[in-house]
């Protein structure tokens, strides 16, 4: 099959709608279950390139959760400490590397993953489809399925819930175009992959770039290469924890990246930890009273409600504490898709933990970056290698 008609474009207004193959060819993409939509697509395609990548450069299996189009969190399979199977709400679940993989990349951002589309670069088993199956999520891409992993999947929503299976063999076209307003555009599609020599250009003092930071540093490259620009990516120990997407300004993604791996490290704080939630809360609602819970700009009305989601009202934590808490959080890699224009985004960066940084480089103001990032002892590469992705 070459075409697969859709119910609509990007809103029901966008109509007919399909997606085909050009040159006549079988799209390379097997619905398995499921009416995926356009946006669907869009994020099936851009998360599964993603999660190829991180399996062909980490050699671990690779998990993305994306929403319009932008990766709300990306991961590799590292196993789980007590901690994280807590804020991410697996303490009771079974996990292998694929499962872990898709809890680290859940629980990056569990607000903005609300709803996602699932990318998995291994074939689903059952431990990771069971994961997914408690999950609010519109649907998931992957190689392969076992037989009782898609069973479970086909179960979910009503039967409804979107399963699709991905050639892995397939490549596309060197060349890709794309139509806007009438007018096509035409580029070599970006192949090109990370590798460790990318890194080896440390402008800063400190020069000393450990495996498990290289590593973080590629995860964040590869997230980066497929997060709508401008964009900057945060990640700690095989996860993203902050991503900034789609801002004009480039320490906006900076800040809004940072506030975001500040609230994954304020999760993990004894008293949020604890926090006496009603038993019938579920997971979502717990996410959303775990962030007003962390946020100083709460409205009463908002608070108001807090007798409904805890059997006992919690006292909120102070500025000094979660600065405190938060100066815990340390060796935090991060990535830049294009050059830092001013040393402001370092500044911010720093407090939350930044030491590895990377970008391409070639801002009129490279010294000021530089020299703020020896003010803070950061290893600072220019890889040469802008990564917009629009």
């Amino acid at each position: 099959m070459n075409s697969l008609p859709l119910r609509y474009g990007m809103n029901p207004q966008q109509t007919p709608a399909r997606v085909f193959m050009r040159d006549g060819s079988d799209l390379p993409l097997t619905v398995l279950n499921g009416s995926p939509g356009y946006i669907n697509l869009l994020d099936a395609l851009n998360g599964w390139q993603l999660v190829r990548e991180l399996k062909t450069v980490t050699g671990l299996p690779g998990a993305a959760s994306f929403k319009h189009v932008s990766p709300a969190g990306a991961a590799v399979g590292l196993p789980l400490n007590d901690i994280l199977r807590k804020i991410y709400f697996v303490e009771d679940a079974e996990l292998s590397p694929l499962a872990s993989a898709y809890a680290r990349a859940r629980g990056a951002d569990r607000l903005c993953s609300f709803g996602d589309f699932i990318a998995l670069s291994d074939p689903v088993d059952e431990p990771t489809a069971r994961l997914i199956a408690r999950e609010v999520s519109d649907g998931v891409i992957a190689p392969a399925y076992e037989p009782s992993a898609l069973e479970i999947l086909r179960q979910k929503k009503q039967g409804k819930y979107v399963v699709l299976q991905m050639d892995p063999a397939y490549e596309a076209p060197s060349s890709e175009t794309r139509d806007v307003f009438g007018i096509t555009f035409e580029q070599g599609r970006h192949t090109r992959l990370t590798s460790p020599a990318d890194f080896e250009n440390r402008v800063t003092r400190n020069k000393n770039l450990p495996s498990e930071a290289l590593r973080d540093l590629q995860i964040a490259w590869i997230t980066l290469k497929y997060t709508q620009s401008n964009s900057v990516c945060f990640v700690k120990d095989g996860q993203t924890i902050g991503v900034g997407a789609g801002q004009q300004s480039r320490v906006h993604c900076v800040r809004l990246a940072a506030h975001k791996a500040d609230l994954w490290r304020l999760r993990q704080h004894p008293v949020v930890l604890s926090l006496p939630f009603r038993p019938e809360i579920k997971r979502p609602e717990r996410d959303n009273a775990i962030d007003q819970f962390l946020r100083d700009d709460i409205t009463p009305r908002e608070k108001a409600a807090w007798p409904d989601i805890f059997t006992a009202l919690p006292r909120q934590l102070t500025p000094e504490e979660k600065r405190t808490w938060l100066d815990g959080l340390t060796d935090v890699a991060l990535g830049s898709d294009a050059f830092f224009p001013f040393a402001d985004s370092i500044h911010r960066a720093a407090a939350s933990g930044v030491r590895y940084v990377f970008e391409p480089g070639g801002s009129a103001r490279d010294a000021e970056v530089i020299a703020a990032a020896d003010d803070y002892g950061m290893v600072m590469a220019f890889t040469g290698v802008r990564l917009f992705h629009h």
